[in-house]
């Protein structure tokens, strides 16, 4: 099993708006070969931000790449960067291979 996660550091105050943007977006996972859940979860809040993580569940690695590659994910994704203000910078990608 493969864990794909990405760290996102939202502005302060804007936390209800991207919660939004992620309940109302269509993330074309449904039917993926190899995909087998997601959740998108609260962190700690700083002074500078409140960090969030979206957390994904694939049967393999190899189920995770094809997907990125896919036009599903592209459609997942498409007008990401509408929202650049609701970020403070870039996601950071973390991907785990499940060993117990």
């Amino acid at each position: 099993m493969y864990i794909a996660m990405n760290r996102f550091k939202i502005v302060p105050g804007r936390e209800t708006d991207f919660e939004k943007i992620w309940k109302k977006r269509d993330s074309h996972l449904s039917g993926v070969a190899g995909f087998k859940e997601f959740h998108l979860v609260r962190g700690k809040k700083e002074e500078t931000y409140t960090l969030y993580a979206s957390h994904s569940t694939w049967n393999s690695e190899a189920d995770f790449l094809n997907w990125t590659k896919s036009d599903a994910f592209r459609r997942a994704h498409k007008g990401a960067g509408e929202y650049s203000d609701v970020y403070l910078g870039h996601p950071e990608f973390e991907g785990f291979e499940v060993v117990i």
